[in-house]
Formats: structure tokens, sequence, C-alpha cells
């Protein structure tokens, strides 16, 4: 959709926020994937764990939060 209005992806820093599982070790899997999907470079795409210290519905383990900021480009 961005590609045809004239965009690229230049980046992309996602976070995620979850008690369990412990993410670290899937943090290429994930980058690997997510670049894949976007058809673009893995050094383009950043992606952080983090946990909110057991508070609110993450710390409950109800669920996970995830946010990306992402940075276009014209192509």
């Amino acid at each position: 959709l961005i590609q045809s209005k004239g965009y690229v992806l230049m980046n992309a820093d996602i976070t995620v926020a979850c008690e369990k599982p412990k993410l670290a070790m899937h943090n290429v899997a994930m980058r690997s994937n997510i670049a894949s999907d976007l058809n673009v470079d893995i050094d383009q795409i950043s992606v952080k764990a983090t946990t909110t210290e057991k508070l609110g519905f993450t710390g409950r383990q109800e669920g996970i939060f995830a946010s990306a900021i992402v940075l276009l480009g014209r192509a």
C-alpha cells in the first residue's frame, strides 16, 4: 500500500511488552520474519522486548502489548 503511494520503509522500531514468554531468544527470528513480510533488509527492523514489571494486563499475563514506530521515505 505505501509503495503505491510512492513511499518505502526506511526502518521500523518495534517494542513488545510481556511478562512471559521471554522473547530475547526469539529476537533474530522475529526481525527476520518481519523483514521478510515487509520485503526489507533485516537491518531495517529493530525489535525490543520488555516487561511492565507486573503492572496492568501484561503484568497479570492477560495479554501482550506491541507498538511500532516506522520511518517512511519517498521512493
